[in-house]
């Protein structure tokens, strides 16, 4: 007897700690983040696509044609992840079309261009995203050693809004087929799961930067604003904050960890997004990174700022 009222307390405690997670995993949303993410990360990849557009077969054509093989990074991903997408498998299937590498090089970043500018429209959004998703993640994989971050986020977002609920109700998918997704619960499930994602991701990223001792003395900072790759100011005009680099440093991996905690609270949500969104912005413009803090800024935006007015009114509808 005592057995089964045991089991029945755990079953209702079980129950109970059920209810108390289901309006956090599954808040009352409008569609408005989905339409920022899917103009915002449309925007991205046209900038992607329209940056690369004079070296994409440098950067990806076969032994003897591009600034390093494709075939080898091709070979170095099979060894960890066969089933990874690359850019190697479009060739080798246009070749049975009788295609040269070249022409199918410059189909995938035709494609890539189209499914940027179906999102940014929202037209034939769900395949848009899928086309994005895959050509970018295959681009990102081909690549090897010449992505960064950029590319990895770039990846993540499209990720997120292929399996979103779309199309969005400023789609051109919503005009043309008069459908949307109604329940606003399932949006607000897809949105926490992005924001869970950025959490994880600033938390763990700004504690491997703690453990560092290059953010506490400014050292990482100062690497960071006179590398070549990333110089965009005179040496002269970086050694002038010396005194101040440590506590840049400081502040950078600080603002991450405490990322999780105080961007929840409707009291520090506005300055922790403003700051993060500065730091990205700072990111861009004195590290040329902008590509990067762009798509960074699509996130987090698109995550967290949504004006609360228009999820009301979407959720009262």
């Amino acid at each position: 007897m005592s057995t089964t009222s045991s089991i029945l307390q755990t079953k209702e405690s079980i129950e109970r700690e059920q209810q108390r997670g289901l309006p956090f995993l599954f808040p009352a949303e409008s569609d408005s983040w989905l339409t920022a993410l899917r103009i915002g990360l449309g925007l991205v990849v046209l900038f992607y696509v329209a940056t690369l557009r004079g070296d994409w077969l440098y950067l990806f054509s076969g032994t003897g044609k591009s600034l390093a093989s494709r075939q080898l990074f091709e070979a170095l991903l099979s060894t960890q992840s066969p089933v990874s997408p690359r850019l190697g498998w479009l060739v080798a299937l246009s070749r049975w079309f009788g295609m040269q590498e070249s022409t199918s090089l410059y189909v995938a970043w035709g494609l890539l261009l189209a499914a940027s500018l179906c999102l940014i429209f929202g037209l034939f959004s769900r395949f848009a995203a899928i086309v994005a998703w895959l050509l970018h993640l295959a681009a990102a994989n081909t690549g090897g050693p010449l992505t960064y971050g950029f590319d990895n986020f770039t990846t993540i977002g499209l990720f997120y809004l292929m399996i979103a609920p779309l199309p969005d109700r400023w789609s051109l998918d919503r005009w043309w087929h008069s459908s949307t997704c109604a329940d606003t619960h399932v949006l607000g499930f897809h949105r926490r799961l992005l924001q869970v994602h950025l959490c994880l991701v600033y938390f763990f990223s700004g504690l491997t930067k703690s453990f560092g001792a290059g953010w506490w003395n400014g050292n990482n900072v100062w690497y960071a604003l006179t590398l070549p790759s990333y110089a965009m100011w005179p040496v002269s005009w970086v050694a002038k904050l010396a005194p101040v680099l440590p506590a840049i440093g400081i502040l950078v991996f600080a603002l991450e960890l405490s990322y999780p905690f105080l961007i929840w609270p409707k009291r520090t949500r506005y300055f922790v997004l403003t700051a993060i969104c500065a730091l990205h912005g700072a990111i861009g413009l004195l590290m040329g990174m902008w590509l990067f803090a762009f798509v960074m800024l699509v996130l987090n935006l698109a995550a967290f700022a949504v004006p609360a007015p228009l999820r009301l009114t979407a959720v009262k509808a």
